[in-house]
């Protein structure tokens, strides 16, 4: 008993100094600390916050997202043309477990969860492979300052997409 046990031991630490020695990351110590990465991870968002617009042949689409706080980021988008609301949503960004999710709530529905699948340098990624459409929702935050966002999914057997290029903005009236 006490000689599977030090074998078991002896593995683990072999295995531990190996994923030290090439560089992988390590996994959170303990439960405890799974919050704690999903909040460094919310934290990487800031980049999202603030109001973002764009004008186009008379529509006006601006989408507004809070700073992370509290383990969750706030948001909304709403689509004016001819000074009437032709679509709005209410959107968060919140801790899911030990990692995070997009809940999309558009016409004010129930929230649609859309996992997180990539999270990089000024770029994330939700997913969703069991909605209608979209089953992606990304934002990228380019060089130039202006926030790409991107909704794509498969509709009838071809991939459909569509995407905003917005710049900073004042709120709207």
């Amino acid at each position: 008993m006490r000689s599977a046990r030090a074998s078991c031991i002896r593995s683990t630490l072999a295995a531990l100094a190996a994923a030290i020695l090439i560089g992988a990351p390590a996994p959170p110590a303990t439960a405890a600390d799974a919050p704690a990465a999903a909040a460094g991870r919310l934290a990487s968002l800031a980049w999202l916050a603030g109001s973002w617009g764009h004008d186009s042949a008379g529509v006006r689409v601006e989408e507004h997202w809070m700073a992370p706080g509290g383990g969750l980021m706030l948001g909304m988008a709403r689509e004016v043309a001819g000074g009437r609301v032709r679509s709005f949503e209410f959107l968060r960004i919140r801790e899911w477990g030990d990692s995070l999710a997009y809940l999309a709530s558009p016409g004010g529905r129930p929230p649609t969860p859309f996992p997180v699948k990539e999270l990089g340098d000024h770029r994330v990624v939700f997913e969703n492979l069991a909605h209608d459409y979209p089953q992606r929702i990304s934002y990228r935050l380019g060089a130039d300052g202006r926030l790409t966002a991107r909704t794509e999914g498969m509709v009838r057997g071809r991939l459909e997409s569509e995407e905003w290029v917005w710049s900073r903005a004042a709120l709207g009236p």
